[in-house]
């Protein structure tokens, strides 16, 4: 009889804390808002918009019920995002901070490269024409940025901005300056065919190089040039007596 009374005595005790939760509940407490939320982080890439839109549906359940573990996932999801760290901030706020990844160059048509060679596919490439491009073979995305970092720092030198990098299947090399002079250096010996080429800068001065459309360094003691439409004859003699004096 008295484990029967003490049965009875638990079941009114649990009954009597569930109406109390239930009350509770109702009033609110336990579904209390967000009111809050401060993301960290220093965005040049990724949108206040868009995030916005990914924690909406998460902020919306409240401080309790918002899931930090699914706002993290969708977060780390997004192409440009390198770390994230979510947390709840009593008592009534959510605490993000976003680390970006940092992409330096275009890959192909719709892809970006870290300095590290990864590969990054964001939701609209247009944000990103103002870094160079490089194309190439599939595979070979860590090695032709290596390679491109040393054409680039040898037009630096000459005050010379790279633009485009391109190496066909064939391995021959092509780049385009941000003066929209385009450079054949092919495969065969492709970095000493632009030092040769670059080593004639100063002869030619600053006028004729933005005269040329494009050069082609295919040659073993030379190079051909192609003149933008319009461009005047140019006085070699002229020139050649120059450097001599």
């Amino acid at each position: 009889m008295a484990k029967f009374k003490y049965s009875i005595l638990i079941i009114c005790i649990l009954a009597e804390f569930w109406l109390g939760w239930r009350q509770i509940s109702d009033q609110g407490v336990y579904n209390k808002p967000i009111r809050y939320v401060k993301v960290e982080g220093a965005f040049q890439y990724i949108s206040k918009d868009k995030l916005q839109q990914l924690l909406t549906p998460q902020m919306q359940r409240g401080y309790y019920h918002a899931d930090m573990d699914e706002i993290h996932h969708v977060l780390q999801t997004l192409p440009l995002v390198d770390k994230v760290d979510v947390k709840r901030v009593w008592p009534d706020a959510v605490y993000i901070k976003i680390i970006e990844r940092k992409p330096v160059v275009r890959w192909g048509s719709n892809a970006l490269l870290t300095k590290q060679g990864e590969i990054l596919y964001p939701d609209n490439i247009e944000n990103f024409k103002n870094l160079p491009l490089i194309t190439g073979p599939e595979g070979q995305e860590a090695k032709l940025l290596e390679i491109m970092k040393g054409v680039y720092i040898a037009l630096k030198d000459k005050s010379l901005q790279l633009a485009e990098f391109h190496v066909n299947e064939r391995r021959a090399w092509r780049i385009k300056l941000a003066t929209g002079l385009e450079m054949q250096l092919g495969r065969k010996s492709p970095l000493e065919n632009m030092q040769r080429f670059l080593k004639t800068m100063d002869l030619l001065g600053e006028e004729q190089l933005a005269m040329m459309a494009s050069v082609d360094t295919r040659y073993p003691n030379g190079y051909a040039v192609t003149w933008k439409p319009g461009t005047p004859e140019i006085d070699w003699k002229a020139i050649i007596e120059k450097t001599k004096t």
